[in-house]
């Protein structure tokens, strides 16, 4: 008789647990982003959020915690219940960050469920309007024959714009000073001000200068041609084969958090990825929409780790602070 009670004790310890499950979920999600308003992982966050709402019944509310490249907001997340209720929305930081910071508290690895990437964000190499250096061969050509003495710009160290800058001096055996600025605001302002001479940027910032005619963009860090941007040749195709730095959005949940909600919630942000009516919106940002599901993202997020940390270390690069 003692089998039976003991799977009648399991079986009434578990009911709670499946219960809540199959109720989920009864209450709001909170969806942290870790950047502040404004920006195109903000708004990226807004676009995706009513979807996911209507497709789950439940309000999706968004909350911005900027900060640290998005170890403020990763840390929170890491720390929150894994009840289904608490997501994380995400860049490149969630690659990059361990190699480039000390005392972060958790483990990127280890502390986080991968829920489903949402786009690859690519960086293009500007220039100056009026610049004689317009194009990446002649950029190259003119630091080659001036080692030293020339700059480049970033919105902070360890930011995208940083080391696809370093990754160019690289492959290219170029020397030119990297000047970090506190975002990519003042990293614009400064090579408008020819206080720089190049630059990478995500285009959500720079789209209306090269609209305008003020900056020239010259060369895209992806392995592709950036949509939208068809005309700009890639970093790669220009005399650089297998040149590919790319950003990246995505979602996260606490380690622990029901593979059912994990599940769902990435259904619903594919979906919103998808979505013909947002792919203006995704275009006029940069982001490029490469929505896949847990698996992928959790092979992807352990390919890149390996790719940049082995990057990072070589070139000694380490986050202020």
């Amino acid at each position: 008789m003692r089998h039976p009670r003991r799977a009648m004790l399991a079986a009434l310890l578990c009911a709670p647990a499946v219960a809540t499950a199959q109720d989920w979920p009864n209450r709001p999600i909170r969806l942290v982003v870790s950047f502040p308003p404004g920006g195109s992982t903000d708004v990226l966050g807004r676009l995706v959020a009513p979807h996911i709402e209507r497709a789950l019944g439940q309000t999706v509310v968004v909350e911005n915690r900027g900060g640290a490249n998005g170890a403020v907001a990763s840390a929170a997340v890491a720390g929150a219940n894994p009840d289904g209720y608490t997501f994380l929305l995400d860049s490149g930081g969630a690659i990059t960050n361990a190699f480039l910071m000390r005392g972060l508290g958790f483990d990127y690895a280890t502390a986080f469920a991968p829920v489903t990437q949402l786009t690859l964000l690519p960086s293009v190499l500007m220039v100056k309007a009026g610049s004689p250096h317009d194009t990446l061969q002649k950029l190259v050509a003119h630091l080659r024959a001036n080692p030293g003495k020339e700059s480049y710009g970033s919105s902070g160290i360890g930011t995208g714009s940083h080391l696809s800058g370093a990754l160019l001096m690289r492959r290219a055996a170029l020397d030119a000073q990297h000047v970090p600025y506190r975002g990519g605001a003042q990293q614009m302002a400064s090579l408008l001000a020819g206080e720089t001479m190049f630059t990478f940027s995500t285009l959500a910032v720079p789209a209306p200068l090269i609209a305008d005619r003020q900056v020239v963009a010259i060369a895209a860090s992806s392995a592709t041609r950036i949509p939208g941007f068809e005309n700009v040749p890639t970093v790669a195709e220009s005399g650089y084969p297998g040149f590919e730095m790319v950003d990246m959005h995505g979602i996260s949940a606490p380690m622990g958090t029901p593979h059912a909600a994990i599940r769902r919630v990435a259904e619903a942000a594919q979906a919103a990825m998808a979505d013909p009516g947002l792919r203006s919106r995704f275009q006029a940002l940069g982001l490029v929409p490469h929505a896949e599901g847990p698996e992928a993202f959790a092979t992807y997020l352990a390919t890149q780790r390996e790719r940049m940390g082995a990057f990072i270390r070589s070139e000694g690069i380490m986050a202020e602070g």
